[in-house]
């Protein structure tokens, strides 16, 4: 979820202030947030601390509302200067430091001098090439590590700073890509087309001095070697040396602290997750073979090697099975792999929550980051304990430790403190910070929305906790119309960190005078395994049931007004709210999106086929009656709720069909709807800022309209 003040282009749309709520005189001093501003803030989504622990490069995302894209751009900051700019164009990501410190390379799909963006096999779909660049730290501009039109789906600097090891699809013969056009013309081979990836090694000197050459005014000669160059867009690099071949995709690259062997992270190269079995870790001995070290049932990701070169860390993230037995979707483990044995030991198992980050410091010490309840923070690993170090009260988000000094930088927020980046000079006491970026100003100068953890009991006796957050200045008030607004995953939970984007605008509604009710029902993370592992296989009756009693529990209070109660969520959060309509016929509008209605073909349609059949305990075939009874479409002559939905057109983690299927539904049953769809956009809306706000928009409207008074 992603944004940036990148223009100061605001555009006048009516926001609804709820106009039977009158602020505290501590809060009528500052106006409520406006849409304009609250779609327009920055998102962090890089921080990365020097080697020497002096400076930090970060990557934001942020909207152009001028030209309909989202802007990745990335920044320097040192204790001297501050934070500046470090690139231009709005299209970098995921920067890395070389290990001396005097370079960053990114990822950019900014094209080259001459260059056109026609269509080309190894390119995106857009035509353009995300190819690895460096910069200098002490500045001019960015040149890129090679000119062929090559996509790099993963890239790590060497240890000795000398080469950059990268990844892209194995490459075909012009006689290939001949021979396939004349065969299979524009058919597509849904599985036998892919090609898996090819690991290679450029020396950086060279090729700098290469770039450089190429950097001075364009000549007829040069656009003719472009286009040439370009029609041969499979070429390999020159002096592109070739680690090693995968089937798969390599997804992520860690070379070994000796440089004699790198480890990289496979996928599946038709980016549908399947299996985990697509999923392993492997070590390319720099010989061109390549040894697999994991056999297991998690998503491996987040590698990093300890010093001597004995163990890798890993990741297996909330959601994404398990490095041990059998696939379950369980909490975040953190996990260490010894090379010569590949015997893997789980750490931290003892935590009750769940791990996302983690960073290994200069000393060997593991530091992770943990969820648990509503808060997220930085824990020392020791052994199978996790030991909470002092933190601020909120989410930390992100941690990055120097390879030569003993200092990280870290994101944090609150509900009310949008995220920014910090350093601590002592990684053990990350309640120390200094600041390194101060975006999105403007939410400190807008009255804040007050907040506070609730808990209930669910129909089975099980204690289930959310948060609710408050228009301003209402904390503690009786009778307020209420949202429900269900999150995603189900492998997450609301808590206590800044969220302001299309997907979590539960802060905007509070500002339009609804308390919004944020439910981490079971299935959720940082609550343990048991509660987590409970939704299995009744995915959204179980779920639905936690809600339910949690706006019960709400109404008895005397928080809640019974006669005013709304529902909405995205994703997962979509499939909960189209099941709880037919439910219930309290809520008196509806605000979906990205939500099934029913599974088989979600099943079939989804890029995590073998995520759903695990929720619903087996595939459609083994549990028919399971995939029938959990969903929405099978009892929708019960819907009386007016309903707005929206879906991605482009959409596969949840097919754009399934909102098309709702959409009928509602149309045949002759209950109040409204359907938009964002052409182009996938699960994420992550393309045209101007669809997300648009989302945003029309769904305040329509709790506005149907809001029960």
């Amino acid at each position: 979820m992603r944004f940036q003040s990148a223009c100061s282009l605001l555009i006048a749309v009516g926001v609804f202030c709820g106009a039977s709520l009158l602020p505290s005189p501590a809060q009528s001093a500052k106006p409520a947030i406006t849409l304009d501003e609250f779609m327009n803030t920055t998102v962090i989504t890089a921080a990365r601390i020097a080697p020497d622990g002096s400076a930090a490069v970060i990557g934001t995302e942020a909207p152009d509302w001028k030209n309909n894209v989202f802007r990745s751009d990335l920044w320097l900051w040192t204790a001297a200067t501050g934070l500046k700019p470090l690139t231009h164009s709005g299209s970098e990501e995921n920067p890395q430091w070389s290990p001396d410190g005097k370079w960053v390379a990114f990822v950019s799909d900014r094209a080259l001098p001459g260059e056109s963006a026609g269509a080309d096999g190894s390119a995106g779909e857009d035509g353009k090439a995300s190819r690895v660049w460096v910069i200098a730290v002490s500045g001019g501009e960015a040149l890129p590590l090679y000119t062929e039109k090559l996509d790099t789906h993963a890239f790590a600097w060497n240890t000795d700073g000398g080469g950059i090891y990268f990844s892209v699809i194995a490459p075909q013969t012009s006689e290939e890509k001949e021979a396939q056009k004349a065969e299979w013309k524009d058919v597509i081979r849904w599985r036998e087309q892919h090609r898996g990836d090819v690991l290679l090694k450029l020396a950086v000197e060279p090729a700098i001095a290469k770039a450089l050459e190429n950097a001075g005014p364009e000549t007829k000669k040069d656009e003719k070697k472009d286009e040439k160059k370009n029609e041969a867009a499979d070429e390999l690099p020159k002096g592109a040396e070739v680690v090693t071949k995968s089937e798969l995709s390599i997804g992520e690259i860690m070379p070994a602290p000796d440089g004699k062997a790198v480890a990289f992270v496979t996928g599946p190269p038709h980016k549908r997750v399947e299996k985990p079995a697509d999923f392993e870790v492997f070590l390319a001995d720099g010989k061109g073979a390549a040894k697999q070290l994991t056999h297991n049932n998690g998503i491996e990701e987040n590698l990093r090697w300890s010093a001597d070169g004995k163990w890798l860390y890993f990741l297996v993230p909330a959601g994404a099975g398990t490095a041990e037995g059998e696939y379950h979707d369980v909490q975040g483990r953190l996990y260490r792999l010894e090379v010569a044995t590949g015997a893997v030991t789980r750490l931290g198992a003892e935590f009750e929550g769940s791990f996302g980050n983690f960073a290994l410091l200069a000393d060997g010490t593991e530091l992770a980051l943990g969820e648990k309840g509503t808060e997220q923070q930085v824990y020392r690993i020791d052994g199978t304990h996790a030991v909470k170090l002092p933190g601020l009260t909120g989410t930390y988000g992100q941690i990055s430790a120097a390879a030569k000094a003993n200092a990280v930088l870290v994101t944090h927020s609150t509900i009310n403190e949008p995220t920014q980046v910090y350093l601590a000079a002592d990684p053990l006491t990350p309640d120390k910070l200094q600041a390194v970026t101060a975006f999105d100003p403007v939410f400190g100068e807008r009255a804040k929305p007050e907040w506070q953890t609730y808990q209930w009991k669910s129909d089975d006796g099980k204690t289930v906790e959310g948060i609710l957050i408050y228009p301003p200045g209402k904390k503690g008030a009786k009778g307020l119309r209420m949202l429900t607004l269900i999150h995603g995953g189900p492998e997450d939970a609301d808590g206590n960190r800044f969220e302001a984007d299309w997907y979590d605008w539960a802060a905007l509604a509070a500002a339009n005078g609804w308390l919004v009710f944020r439910p981490n029902y079971r299935g959720s993370t940082g609550y343990g395994d048991e509660f987590m592992l409970s939704i299995v296989p009744h995915i959204v009756s179980g779920p639905g049931r936690d809600i339910l009693a949690g706006v019960d529990a709400l109404v008895k209070d005397g928080i809640a007004d019974p006669d005013r109660l709304a529902i909405g969520g995205y994703s997962y959060g979509g499939y909960m709210t189209n099941w709880l309509i037919t439910q219930t016929t309290r809520f008196k509008a509806a605000v979906t999106g990205a939500g099934a209605v029913e599974h088989a073909a979600n099943w079939g349609n989804d890029d995590l086929t073998f995520d759903d059949a695990f929720f619903l305990g087996g595939r459609p075939w083994e549990k028919p009656e399971i995939y029938q009874s959990e969903a929405a479409l099978f009892r929708f002559d019960k819907v009386k709720t007016p309903t707005h939905v929206v879906q991605g057109g482009s959409d596969v983690r949840v097919s754009y069909l399934e909102g098309v299927t709702l959409e009928r539904a509602l149309e045949s049953l002759g209950i109040p709807h409204s359907f938009l769809v964002f052409p182009g956009e996938g699960h994420d809306l992550g393309k045209n800022p101007w669809h997300g706000y648009i989302k945003v928009r029309e769904e305040l409207k329509w709790l506005e309209k149907y809001d029960g008074r």
